[in-house]
C-alpha cells in the first residue's frame, strides 16, 4: 500500500475510505504545515492530502529536488497555496475538489450578504451587550436587499451559484465582471470594468480565484467607485482584497458595509477591522457543513485512488 500523508485531521467517513486503499498517516494539527514538514512530506510519503495554507511553494520543490511524492490531492477548489508549475517540474500531479464547495460557499455568500445589509451582526452584538432598549420604527435600518443589483466579480461555478440566488430568491438583477462572456440561465448583464460595475450595483460579490493575477484585484480604486450605501462581500481568497483600502473605505464610511469570510494575512483579522461595526467578520466558514467537508474529502480520496491505480485522476489542476 502506498504512503498517503493527510495534514489535517478530515471527517470519520473520509480517514475510513483513505485508510481502505492507503498506509495513512494523518497529522494532528490544525494549523498550516511548517517549512520543515512541507519538505518531509514530499520526501517521506508517496501520496499527500494537503488543505490551505499548506504553501508547498516553488521553494520548497527546489529544497527537496526528486520528491518520492507523486500526487498533491489538495482538499478544497483553491489552489493558490501551491505552485503547480513547480510541481510539475519536479514530476508531481495536482488535483483538487471543484463542484463540492459551489452550494455551500454560495450560501455563505447570501448570509454574509443578509447580515451586512441587515446589520444582523451589529444588532446581535447589542443584544448581547445588554444595552438593546426596545424596538422603535428608525432603529438601525440597514439596506433592502430585494429587487436591488448584486455585481458578482467572477462568474465561475460559484459565481453563477449566488447569482442565482441573488436573481431567482431576491429578485435582484445580475451584473457581472469576467475574463468571458458566460451563457446563464437568467438574465445578467457583462460589464467590461471592475470599476464601472462597483459604480452600478448595491452589493459587490468577490468571487474570484487566489493568485498572482487576482492579487489586490479589490483595492482603493474599486472602493470610490461604489455608492456611498453599497455593500462588499468577499467569499473567495483574503489576498484578493487590498485589506487596508477596505478599512479605509470602512473608517470613512465610503461603502455602506461588508462581510468577509477570508483574510488577506488569515488567520490575521487587524484590529482596526474587527473594531468596525459596519463589517461582518466570518472564521472563513464557507464550506463547513459537516456533509459537504465529507463530499470534498471523498473527491480528494477518489482522485488518490485513481492515480494510484494508473488513471487520470477526475480533478486534474
Amino acid at each position: 500500500m502506498k504512503d498517503l500523508l493527510i495534514t489535517r485531521p478530515l471527517p470519520d467517513d473520509v480517514l475510513a475510505a483513505a485508510r481502505a486503499q492507503f498506509s495513512v498517516t494523518v497529522r494532528l494539527n490544525n494549523l498550516p504545515m511548517q517549512a520543515d514538514e512541507l519538505r518531509d512530506a514530499l520526501r517521506n510519503f508517496d501520496l499527500v492530502l494537503p488543505t490551505l495554507g499548506d504553501a508547498f511553494d516553488a521553494r520548497v520543490f527546489a529544497d527537496v529536488g526528486t520528491p518520492r511524492t507523486k500526487l498533491l490531492a489538495n482538499f478544497g477548489v483553491g489552489f493558490n497555496h501551491i505552485d503547480t508549475q513547480a510541481a510539475k517540474a519536479a514530476g508531481v500531479v495536482v488535483t483538487n475538489t471543484p463542484g463540492a464547495v459551489t452550494d455551500a460557499t454560495a450560501d455563505v455568500a447570501m448570509t454574509l450578504m443578509l447580515m451586512s445589509a441587515r446589520r444582523a451582526g451589529e444588532g446581535e452584538r447589542l443584544v448581547r451587550s445588554g444595552q438593546w432598549r426596545g424596538w422603535h420604527p428608525t432603529q438601525m435600518l440597514g439596506l433592502h436587499l430585494s429587487g436591488k443589483t448584486v455585481g458578482i466579480v467572477g462568474m465561475g461555478r460559484i459565481g453563477q451559484a449566488i447569482a442565482a440566488r441573488c436573481h431567482f430568491g431576491f429578485g435582484m438583477a445580475v451584473k457581472y465582471w469576467n475574463r468571458s462572456e458566460k451563457d446563464l440561465p437568467f438574465p445578467a448583464d457583462r460589464v467590461a470594468e471592475l470599476t464601472a460595475l462597483a459604480a452600478q450595483v448595491d452589493v459587490l460579490v468577490a468571487a474570484v480565484p487566489g493568485g498572482a493575477d487576482t492579487q489586490h484585484l479589490f483595492d482603493a480604486d474599486v472602493f470610490a467607485a461604489m455608492p456611498k450605501y453599497a455593500h462588499f462581500i468577499n467569499i473567495s481568497r483574503g489576498e484578493v482584497v487590498q485589506e487596508a483600502a477596505l478599512i479605509a473605505a470602512l473608517q470613512a464610511e465610503e461603502i455602506g458595509g461588508a462581510g468577509l469570510d477570508v483574510y488577506e494575512f488569515e488567520p490575521k483579522v487587524p484590529e482596526a477591522l474587527r473594531k468596525l461595526e459596519n463589517v461582518t467578520l466570518l472564521p472563513h466558514l464557507g464550506t463547513a457543513a459537516l456533509e459537504v467537508r465529507t463530499q470534498m474529502g471523498m473527491m480528494a480520496v477518489d482522485n488518490l485512488i485513481a492515480f494510484d491505480r494508473g488513471q487520470t485522476p477526475p480533478n486534474l489542476v
